[in-house]
């Protein structure tokens, strides 16, 4: 069992240190969300998400305590969808949204899941880049799935136990 502690250790996540979402997170995950993507999450959905007892919601915090990104996923039996990954622009490319990806898939082994799922945007190469660098692969299509614009999803899978954080 990989803790939270052990992540934020890692070399990828150097300058964070990734730890579970706090109600004193919500209103800035709710900025980066709304930063971040073009329909975003409404504040209702991260209240219910946190209720949820097989949902982890994780933030990478930097050395100030300023919260930089989070991710949601959730674990039905065996099986884990990556939700949202988002990270604020100044801390792209500083690690963080890998550090919140391979916590998120920690949490899920230890959930027992044996295979991740999630949806990115077809025109999203550096979030595809991402789970690909972490053993994704793309395994279908949704057509229409994004609006503003409307694009479409690839849909793409990690077998948890191929995953080496």
């Amino acid at each position: 069992m990989a803790s939270l502690e052990s992540v934020a250790a890692r070399p990828q996540a150097h300058r964070f240190r990734v730890r579970p979402l706090r109600e004193e997170d919500l209103q800035r995950v709710i900025e980066i969300e709304r930063e971040c993507f073009s329909t975003p999450w409404k504040e209702q959905t991260f209240r219910g998400l946190m209720k949820r007892s097989d949902t982890d919601l994780l933030v990478a915090e930097a050395p100030d305590g300023a919260v930089e990104g989070y991710a949601a996923a959730w674990t039905v039996i065996d099986q884990s969808e990556l939700g949202n990954v988002a990270v604020s622009a100044g801390a792209r490319g500083a690690g963080v949204g890998g550090a919140l990806v391979d916590a998120v898939v920690d949490r899920i082994r230890d959930r027992g899941a044996t295979e991740c799922y999630l949806e990115v945007r077809e025109s999203n190469e550096a979030a595809q880049s991402l789970y690909r660098q972490r053993g994704f692969v793309t395994v279908g299509r949704r057509p229409r799935y994004y609006s503003l614009p409307t694009e479409d999803a690839l849909v793409m899978r990690l077998r948890v136990g191929d995953f080496s954080s």
